[in-house]
């Protein structure tokens, strides 16, 4: 998604409590960066920062890790989670600024990470972008190096391509897909599903929202 540079953004960040701009130094640390040690889940390319912080204030007992690159996304998330927190610290949310494609020098296995989202990534239709897409088997691989034993990957798509290409790297890596469907909002695959900004428009357009569980080994 393209987005307009917010001058206020940086600063905003800089002075955020729960925002973390150079994660790669907490490498296998993030359990001790929250209050209580509880689940670890993550999102990658958090956006706008409104599914994350949604799912955070309904599940208190989870961790949660909001990931994303742009800074003017990453200043939009900090003050959405601020307002669903109603201004208050988010115990068990942090926000970070980290490249996907170097995710593996944020995480490792003492991280424990049981859950990774992935909502409406970019689809990188060009061939000679496939390899950018969030679930391309080099992603995958990636994955596999910090989320734990039958850890979870939930993944929401617009994209038809996106979704059976997504399908056949994850046959070619070490997660298993337990559940999948062509329509979401009519054979719903998830416990509770919380729509995202994207998915909200996509559906009010007659686009079928595609989704899946893998699971890792």
């Amino acid at each position: 998604m393209r987005i307009r540079r917010k001058k206020w953004a940086k600063q905003e960040l800089e002075n955020s409590k729960f925002y973390i701009d150079n994660p790669f130094e907490l490498k296998g640390k993030w359990n001790e960066m929250f209050p209580k040690k509880q689940p670890l889940h993550i999102e990658i390319g958090c956006g706008k920062g409104l599914f994350i912080s949604t799912l955070a204030t309904k599940n208190k007992n989870i961790n949660y890790i909001a990931i994303d690159m742009i800074e003017a996304m990453l200043g939009l998330s900090k003050r959405n989670i601020e307002k669903a927190y109603n201004f208050t610290y988010p115990e068990n949310l942090l926000l970070i600024r980290a490249n996907a494609e170097r995710i593996s020098e944020v995480f490792d296995k003492k991280d424990t990470v049981e859950r990774i989202y992935i909502n409406f990534c970019n689809p990188w239709p060009k061939k000679k972008h496939n390899k950018k897409r969030l679930t391309h088997i080099r992603q995958l691989k990636l994955y596999e190096g910090f989320i734990v034993p039958n850890g979870e990957l939930y993944f929401k798509t617009d994209s038809d391509e996106l979704f059976e290409d997504s399908l056949k790297y994850l046959a070619e890596s070490n997660f298993k897909i337990i559940s999948k469907t062509y329509d979401l909002h009519n054979e719903p695959i998830f416990g509770e599903n919380i729509m995202t900004e994207h998915e909200k428009m996509f559906s009010e357009e007659g686009i079928k929202i595609k989704a899946l569980i893998a699971k890792m080994g």
